[in-house]
């Protein structure tokens, strides 16, 4: 064979060999976005979203326009594109409404709740437990004879939960932070309360990694001002480790915390006390301790408030609220921060008449996750709102 042609043979297999060996790009993972309304011809809304373990979307809030009631739980999964696979709704002949979802262990969802359709009271803490497909599997009511209220709920690490909120059937006439442990099938382990003789509210609660809790609310009974943002560390059995207020002269709270990878917390709500308008999204991170390291407030000339913090994959911040840019109605309000609370973006939802963003993630393809309502795009009075954004907060137009 001609040596000519007996070289080029081999460098043509070579290449082959080589060509076939090569690992080809990986392609990077497409963000989905979507905006997305669920509700009927009446009043429905959603307070809590989380995605769910494969990829899909839990929400949970109320509806008058489905149920048996005034008002339902209202509990709602969705697909990866934000198309509902499923809806249940619990409740009995009067007021019943979903504060807080999360997917359990088993697949399942822990809902906590308000009800004035079962308990012992005006209203009572209701917990619920549903298989993977919002079937119920248990349920259970905590109060006395006067108001008592549920607004956050997580699973713990012994495969119980831990909730938030506060009572007013312990005290007469005053309003008490209250915290619930129970065991697994929801029957009450111990609770704990806290305050100081006025009107005291836990409204989020995560189990720390220390086996403690930490409950952010606000409080009229301690602080500076007419209430302060109030937050509280607790052993692994309630027990108060310490407390710390945060706010001035006028009205602040606290809506949502995390732990962050530091050891420390991280707040949002809203003050009157600082800031530029009549009240602001208030970001607030602190040590172990509670002890303030910085904050940070964002808002105009009106009325904006933050309901809901996460710590992002990068070490910065998401938080949702609403704003109120033309002081005639409110827009979905999505703020980016970077590790020390600067803003590095925001973005805005909304249509002509009032929107509210009440919940948000960082989703798994570093994108974000929103539930609120709209009065904007709707069947009736208001509709569930689910929003899906890329990393940097896009989506498609609204009311598309």
């Amino acid at each position: 064979m001609n040596k000519h042609i007996l070289k080029s043979i081999v460098i043509s297999l070579v290449g082959l060999l080589l060509f076939s060996t090569c690992e080809e790009p990986e392609e990077e993972e497409t963000q989905v976005i979507f905006v997305k309304t669920f509700g009927g011809s009446d009043c429905d809304k959603g307070y809590s979203v989380q995605q769910t373990e494969d990829g899909g979307y839990i929400i949970t809030g109320y509806t008058e326009s489905f149920g048996n009631g005034l008002t339902d739980v209202l509990l709602i999964k969705t697909d990866s594109n934000g198309n509902e696979e499923w809806n249940q709704t619990f409740g009995g002949s009067s007021y019943d409404y979903g504060k807080s979802v999360q997917q359990t262990t088993d697949g399942g969802y822990i809902i906590t709740s308000l009800t004035t359709s079962f308990g012992n009271g005006a209203y009572d803490v209701w917990l619920i437990k549903t298989d993977a497909n919002g079937n119920e599997e248990w349920n259970q009511t905590f109060g006395g004879s006067e108001s008592d209220r549920g607004f956050s709920v997580q699973q713990t690490t012994d495969g119980g939960y831990i909730i938030t909120g506060h009572t007013n059937s312990f005290m007469i006439g005053l309003t008490y932070v209250w915290l619930i442990k129970t065991d697994s099938q929801g029957n009450e382990e111990w609770n704990q309360t806290f305050g100081g003789g006025v009107y005291d509210w836990g409204f989020s609660v995560q189990q720390t990694t220390d086996g403690g809790y930490i409950i952010t609310g606000w409080t009229e009974s301690f602080g500076n001002g007419l209430t302060d943002v109030l937050l509280i560390k607790t052993d692994s059995n309630g027990n108060e480790e310490w407390n710390q207020t945060c706010g001035g002269s006028s009205s602040d709270k606290g809506y949502s915390i995390q732990q962050t990878t530091d050891d420390g917390y991280i707040v949002t709500g809203y003050t009157e006390s600082f800031g530029n308008g009549l009240t602001d999204v208030w970001l607030i991170k602190t040590d172990s301790e509670g002890n303030e390291e910085w904050n940070q407030t964002f808002g105009g000339s009106s009325g904006e408030m933050g309901f809901s913090v996460q710590q992002t994959t990068d070490g910065g911040y998401i938080i949702t609220g609403r704003t109120n840019p033309f002081e005639s109605c409110y827009d979905v309000w999505l703020i980016k921060t970077d590790s020390q609370g600067n803003e590095e973006w925001n973005q805005t939802f909304g249509g002509s008449i009032t929107d509210n963003g009440y919940s948000v993630q960082q989703t798994t393809d570093g994108g974000y996750i929103i539930t609120g309502s709209t009065d904007s795009f709707w069947n009736g009075g208001s509709d569930v709102l689910l929003i899906k954004t890329d990393s940097e907060g896009n989506t498609v137009p609204y009311g598309d």
